[in-house]
């Protein structure tokens, strides 16, 4: 898993509905639906999990919420046509960037301890600094993109120190707006602002990155290329590297021989998430063998290209199952089962 599951039908339902909640009824219902995510990867049989990211508004939109310093602008910029990020509105500034109490990661994966059985890895994600700063309009003291990152870096950090202090052993740091708009920023300035973020948790965690290139309404947002992100990023300080593949018919397979020669390992989108069509487990051990022409099977893991949150909760889960079913294919092909 990325990061994101689909919310169950109930879930959105009570979401948009909340006012005939109680407190406790609201806690059950999230603790319902984590449930409900947990059981649904341990059923297809995934090695590393995550609480599907339920009790949140999208991948990051509820990390706003946990910010002080801004304000929200609930007015939709475009309320008609086919759906875009310009439909969704942004926050404005309105004092200093921060977060007396975190930004709910550490709950969302305490939750999930208390939630998983022994056996798979527990996995959190967070959004790094940069994607978080493209929904803040620049304003006050800060007077470009550039500087909301900043003052996210620290905010990012703490919650990362927090999470491994939690006993969280895996994160990934999903920077997607860093793949997206590398073609037109400096990507070196972009490892930088990776780097700082996650000094503290070095070494403590195994630390990962997702690099895609959107996935809002299950449409893309940037050039669909990582030529521009390398040779820069080859210098993130992670241990694992996720790549979306699926969707873009593996264009630009061979960089993971090169990512995977720098001693890092990389997780390969084999699932397309924009896709309808599922993937059948021979469909899967094809993407596999193809992997494995360029990366050792020690250096390898699959994954769906991006977090399932805008696929129907049918299709994500059988195509979790036939991800699973497809790499065990290959396993027993090279006899690792």
């Amino acid at each position: 898993m990325v990061g994101s599951y689909p919310f169950p039908g109930w879930l959105e339902f009570a979401s948009a509905h909340l006012e005939q909640f109680g407190q406790a009824d609201i806690e059950e219902v999230r603790t319902d639906a984590v449930m409900v995510a947990v059981q649904d990867q341990l059923a297809a049989g995934l090695d590393v999990i995550t609480d599907g990211e339920q009790t949140r508004y999208d991948f990051n939109l509820s990390f706003y919420g946990k910010l002080e310093g801004i304000r929200g602008n609930a007015a939709s910029p475009r309320r008609f046509g086919p759906p875009a990020h310009d439909q969704r509105g942004k926050y404005e500034v309105s004092g200093k960037i921060s977060s007396t109490h975190g930004l709910g990661a550490v709950p969302e994966f305490t939750l999930l301890q208390k939630i998983a059985p022994p056996g798979p890895v527990l996995k959190a994600s967070v959004p790094g600094p940069y994607t978080l700063s493209g929904r803040i309009t620049p304003g006050g003291s800060y007077k470009n993109r550039w500087d909301i990152t900043d003052a996210l870096v620290p905010i990012v950090r703490s919650e990362l120190e927090q999470l491994v202090a939690s006993g969280c052993r895996e994160i990934t740091l999903d920077e997607p707006s860093m793949s997206c708009y590398a073609h037109r920023e400096d990507p070196r300035r972009f490892v930088k602002i990776f780097s700082d973020t996650v000094k503290p948790v070095l070494g403590r965690c195994r630390l990962s990155t997702h690099l895609c290139f959107g996935n809002f309404k299950g449409r893309a947002v940037g050039l669909r290329r990582y030529a521009p992100l390398f040779p820069a990023f080859f210098d993130l300080p992670v241990q694992e590297m996720h790549l979306e593949m699926a969707s873009r018919e593996f264009a630009e397979i061979e960089v993971i021989r090169e990512i995977a020669a720098r001693g890092i390992d990389v997780a390969v989108g084999i699932i397309d998430v924009k896709s309808y069509y599922i993937e059948t487990p021979a469909d899967v051990a094809e993407r596999v063998r193809l992997c494995l022409k360029y990366a050792p099977a020690e250096q390898l893991s699959f994954a769906p290209d991006c977090g399932l949150s805008q696929t129907a909760r049918w299709a994500a889960r059988q195509k979790l199952a036939n991800m699973v079913n497809g790499v065990a294919i290959v396993r027993k092909e090279l006899g690792l089962s």
